[in-house]
C-alpha cells in the first residue's frame, strides 16, 4: 500500500513540509491526530478551500484523525493582508459565520457506509481557549516564546510595515494566536500535525516551534500549493464574483458551471488537486480532454464530482437536468424554482409587469435579439424557442399554462443562446 505521502505528491497537494522523513515515519508509527483551520472572514468558505479539505479527506482515508479549526477568535483579528489593514468585523456577526461554516464543511468529511471504520472528525473553536487568555497570561506565557525579528519577516508584515499604511499591533499578534492553537490542539488531542495554505506558511511553522519551545515536542506541518487560474487570477473568482460554498451565496447550479467553464489548461492541472479519482482514469480523462476539447471531460468530471461533494446528489442531479432542460433535451418543468431561478439567472433573464409582450418583443426585451424585424426573422427561420418548443408566430402572446415553476419562461435562440422571462407582480 502507498504512503499517504506518495498520494499527496501524486496529486500536486504538497508544496512546503517540515522533516518529510520524520513525518512519514510519524504517520506510518500509527494514528496521527492533525488539524486544519478556517477563519470566519465571510459567511462562507469558497472554492479555493476545498484544496484544504483534500487533504484532510485523503489523511482521513488513511487512518488518521482530523480536527477541523473554524476561528472564533482569530477570525475577530483577521491575519495581515500585504496593503491594507482588515475591517474588524461585529463579535455576533463573527459567530454566527462560525456556526455557517461548521454545518457546511461537516458533510465534507462525512464517513460514507463503506468507509465507517474510519475516524470521524473533531469540531472545534478556537475562541474557546483564546477567550479566557488574559492579557498577562497571553504575554508570560505564550508572547515571550516569539522573537520579534522573526515575526517582522514574516512576508505580509514587512510588506505593511514599508507601506503607508503600516501595521497595527492586533493584526501584527495574529501569528501567535494561530501558534497558540496547534499549542492547545497538542496539549487537549495530542494534535500533531498541521496543514494549510503555503501563504500561511510562516504561522504554521510557529506553531511547530511554540510547540517545541512550551513542551519540548516535534510536531509537523504540510503545505498545500497556491493555485491560480492559468491567466493569474485567483481560484474562485468568476467576473468578479466569488464561488462560494454556501448555497445560498452561490447556487448549485452556478457552482456546477463554474466548474464546467473553466480554462481546458486550469482544468487539467486542477484534476488531481480537486479529483479523488485513481490515477489511471485522472490520466485517461487528460488524455481525452487533449484529444477531443471541446468534450469537456475534465471540466464535466470535476464540475460532478465537487458538486456532489460540496451540495449532495440530489443537487447534483438538479444541476445537471437544469443544463439539458435549458437546451432541450429534458423538461423543463422537471426542474424545481430553486434551479430554474439560479439557472436563468445565470444565463440572464429579464421582468414584466402587466400586460405581456408577444414572443417577438420578448425576444428583443431579453437581448436575445436587436429589433423586433429580426426577432420575426428569427421565427421565420425556425430559430426561436419558448420553454424548448419551436415559435411559429412571433405575434403570439404566451398563455397563462406556458408560466414554469417559479413564474419563468424560457427564451432561446438558435442552439445556445438562452434567457428567462419572470414574471413580475
Amino acid at each position: 500500500m502507498s504512503h499517504v505521502i506518495d498520494e499527496l505528491h501524486r496529486r500536486g497537494l504538497i508544496a512546503q513540509s517540515t522533516d518529510e522523513a520524520a513525518l512519514r515515519e510519524h504517520l506510518a508509527a500509527g494514528p496521527v491526530t492533525y488539524y486544519c483551520g478556517f477563519d470566519p472572514t465571510a459567511a462562507s468558505l469558497h472554492v479555493g478551500h476545498l484544496l484544504q479539505f483534500m487533504v484532510l479527506r485523503a489523511l482521513q482515508r488513511a487512518g488518521h484523525q482530523p480536527i477541523v479549526l473554524v476561528g472564533g477568535a482569530t477570525g475577530l483579528i483577521g491575519d495581515p493582508r500585504p496593503t491594507s489593514e482588515r475591517v474588524l468585523n461585529d463579535p455576533s456577526v463573527v459567530a454566527d459565520w462560525v456556526e455557517r461554516i461548521r454545518e457546511r464543511v461537516a458533510p465534507f468529511l462525512d464517513l460514507p457506509a463503506s468507509e465507517q471504520g474510519l475516524r470521524a472528525p473533531i469540531y472545534v473553536n478556537n475562541l474557546d481557549w483564546t477567550a479566557p487568555l488574559s492579557a498577562i497570561d497571553f504575554l508570560r506565557d505564550i508572547g515571550k516564546h516569539f522573537r520579534v525579528g522573526k515575526m517582522l519577516a514574516k512576508e505580509a508584515v514587512s510588506a505593511r510595515l514599508n507601506s503607508d499604511a503600516g501595521i497595527s499591533y492586533t493584526e501584527f499578534s495574529y501569528q501567535i494566536l494561530q501558534a497558540n492553537d496547534f499549542r492547545e490542539l497538542f496539549l487537549r488531542h495530542g494534535c500533531t500535525l498541521q496543514s494549510g495554505g503555503s501563504d500561511q506558511w510562516g504561522n504554521i511553522t510557529a506553531g511547530v516551534d511554540l510547540v517545541r519551545r512550551t513542551n519540548a515536542a516535534p510536531t509537523h506541518a504540510l503545505a498545500t500549493p497556491l493555485i491560480t487560474t492559468a491567466d493569474g487570477k485567483k481560484i474562485g473568482k468568476t467576473e468578479g464574483a466569488t464561488v462560494w460554498l454556501d448555497p445560498e451565496l452561490t447556487s448549485p447550479y452556478a457552482f456546477f458551471q463554474y466548474w464546467l467553464n473553466i480554462d481546458d489548461v486550469d482544468a487539467r492541472n486542477w484534476l488531481p488537486l480537486f479529483s479523488e479519482r485513481p490515477a489511471d482514469e485522472l490520466a485517461a480523462l487528460i488524455a481525452e480532454s487533449e484529444e477531443r476539447p471541446a468534450a469537456r471531460a475534465v471540466q464535466r468530471a470535476l464540475a460532478e464530482e465537487l458538486t456532489l461533494l460540496v451540495h449532495g446528489p440530489e443537487q447534483l442531479r438538479q444541476a445537471e437536468a437544469a443544463g439539458r432542460a435549458l437546451f432541450g433535451r429534458e423538461d423543463l418543468a422537471s426542474l424545481d424554482a430553486g434551479t430554474l431561478t439560479a439557472a436563468l439567472q445565470e444565463a440572464g433573464s429579464t421582468t414584466v409587469d402587466g400586460e405581456l409582450p408577444t414572443v417577438a418583443q420578448l425576444l428583443q426585451q431579453t437581448g436575445l435579439v436587436s429589433s423586433l424585424s429580426e426577432a420575426r426573422r428569427t421565427v421565420k427561420e425556425g430559430g426561436a424557442y419558448l420553454n424548448n418548443e419551436r415559435v411559429t408566430d412571433g405575434d403570439a402572446v404566451p398563455g397563462e399554462d406556458a408560466w414554469l415553476p417559479g413564474g419563468w419562461l424560457v427564451l432561446r435562440r438558435g442552439r445556445r443562446s438562452i434567457a428567462g422571462v419572470r414574471k413580475g407582480a
